[in-house]
């Protein structure tokens, strides 16, 4: 599933985040949702969140 659409990120999810300084190389990182970032109910490039560990990013996967 992707992670365009704010309704279906809720905090402790695990998901996959695409971090600033990885979006050249296309890196993803895991992680629980701690806190969604972005207010609007959907987004092209991905919902951002903060994860557990402070890391944020935009959400490419959930898993």
């Amino acid at each position: 599933m992707e992670g365009t659409r704010r309704a279906d990120i809720k905090p402790g999810i695990e998901v996959m985040v695409e971090l600033s300084e990885d979006k050249r190389t296309g890196r993803l990182t895991g992680g629980k949702v701690k806190e969604v970032l972005t207010t609007s109910p959907n987004h092209p490039h991905g919902i951002k969140v903060m994860l557990e560990n402070g890391l944020v990013g935009r959400i490419k996967q959930i898993i």
